[in-house]
């Protein structure tokens, strides 16, 4: 009578092996640089670069409220406060600086700032494209986007070694792109301001 018993319980270890089995097959798969989950998707928010031109308003104030143009050294120029640096803060940052400096003037200031003309967001392409040349942009770009604004690649373009070249004024690093491996292993991903494309 207990072999039954037995044989049911050498079953039931069976059935619970085989469910445990594929689970742990499934380890853990370590992204590759092409398919770095933190460039998939456009950064949150926008960083005032130099060239933008700016809409400062300071509520009940009128010659504090001014269209400002962010200089090449990344400054803009207040009345009271002389140079603040502008770029990159994001509006929300800047608004927060303004805000406390112009305190030492006026009680409770109310300060709002727009970015009304983006012109900083600029990127290059180089190499073997129909139109080489810098591109401003007025939103996030992808690189397949901004090859197409480049007019696409000439017959001499190798597609499998395009470098997307990216510096933040101390380091440079270079990002393979295979454009061949577009719709499997490579990620279409978002440039960043000052990027340069190298089509070889």
């Amino acid at each position: 009578m207990k072999r039954p018993i037995v044989c049911s319980l050498l079953v039931g270890v069976l059935l619970a092996q085989a469910s445990i089995g594929p689970a742990r097959a499934q380890a853990p798969v370590a992204a590759s640089p092409e398919r770095d989950p933190s460039r998939g998707a456009a950064p949150e928010a926008y960083r005032i670069g130099p060239e933008d031109v700016l809409q400062i308003s300071v509520w009940k104030n009128n010659d504090l409220t001014r269209q400002v143009l962010v200089r090449p050294d990344g400054k803009i120029s207040m009345p009271l406060l002389n140079d603040v640096q502008a770029a990159g803060l994001t509006p929300l940052e800047l608004r927060e600086v303004l805000t406390r400096k112009l305190a030492d003037y006026i009680p409770s200031p109310e300060v709002s700032i727009i970015v009304s003309d983006i012109r900083s967001f600029k990127v290059a392409v180089i190499g073997e494209v129909a139109r080489p040349g810098r591109f401003e942009l007025k939103g996030w770009v992808t690189v397949l986007e901004v090859l197409a604004l480049a007019g696409g690649f000439t017959q001499f373009a190798t597609r499998s070694r395009i470098v997307i070249i990216q510096s933040d004024g101390k380091t440079t690093k270079r990002i393979p792109f295979n454009y061949n491996k577009i719709a499997g292993e490579q990620e279409n991903f978002y440039l960043r301001n000052g990027d340069i494309i190298l089509v070889p």
